[in-house]
């Protein structure tokens, strides 16, 4: 049987076999090839791990209560909203893609496999917000101190601060239960300094007069 051209030994232009040290460099080559592939299996094994890690991490906190999943919502592809956008009017904001519909689908399934019911939804009235939270939660109270600041003057999206941390301090004191809230990226760092991707969830907590507290990242598995 003739041996796979990648293994045979390296020849040269006149069909003799190659030097020792060109054999060695192929020997080199291969075994250089391996490692960089156990390298990225370890890799592969070591996100899984800590995306796991991460999953009980965030289960554990939601049943105990006492904490707010502020999700950002669902892929919505671009950065924002079409000019002269109008809330109440879908048709003139930026809104879900089909991977981001079948996205907030299965952050649904996640909680409903779990058994996870969360006392409260909330939702930025911004139409991808909206969605995002039927889809995944069932129809959600709108609320509008969700809504992305650079929809409101700046006074307003201060007040609307003010609120998120009101509301997330009264949702703190109430162990045994969780709330969901969906918003967007600046809500998200306006409240906590920290954002996560599309359709993920920071679980947070805020004690008294402090500053909210970032107790974990939830996200689904690539």
């Amino acid at each position: 049987m003739a041996m796979p051209s990648s293994l045979r030994p390296d020849t040269d232009a006149a069909g003799g076999t190659a030097s020792a040290d060109g054999a060695r460099l192929t020997r080199r080559t291969l075994l250089g090839r391996g490692a960089a592939g156990a390298v990225g299996g370890a890799l592969g094994v070591a996100a899984l791990q800590s995306w796991a890690a991460q999953e009980a991490g965030a289960e554990a906190l939601l049943r105990q209560g006492g904490v707010v999943a502020l999700f950002r919502h669902a892929l919505a592809p671009g950065t924002f909203d079409p000019p002269g956008f109008r809330l109440g009017d879908c048709g003139t904001q930026r809104n879900l893609n089909d991977e981001g519909r079948a996205q907030a689908r299965r952050v649904g399934e996640w909680f409903q496999a779990r058994q996870l019911q969360p006392a409260k939804v909330l939702s930025s009235p911004w139409c991808r917000c909206i969605d995002t939270a039927t889809l995944a939660f069932g129809a959600p109270q709108v609320w509008a101190p969700l809504g992305s600041p650079r929809g409101y003057p700046e006074t307003t999206g201060a007040a609307h601060l003010r609120a998120l941390r009101d509301a997330l301090a009264a949702a703190s004191a109430r162990s045994g239960r969780f709330e969901v809230w969906v918003s967007h990226m600046f809500v998200q760092a306006d409240l906590t300094q920290d954002s996560t991707s599309s359709g993920e969830a920071l679980i947070l907590r805020q004690q008294g007069g402090a500053a909210p507290q970032v107790l974990a990242r939830w996200a689904l598995p690539s």
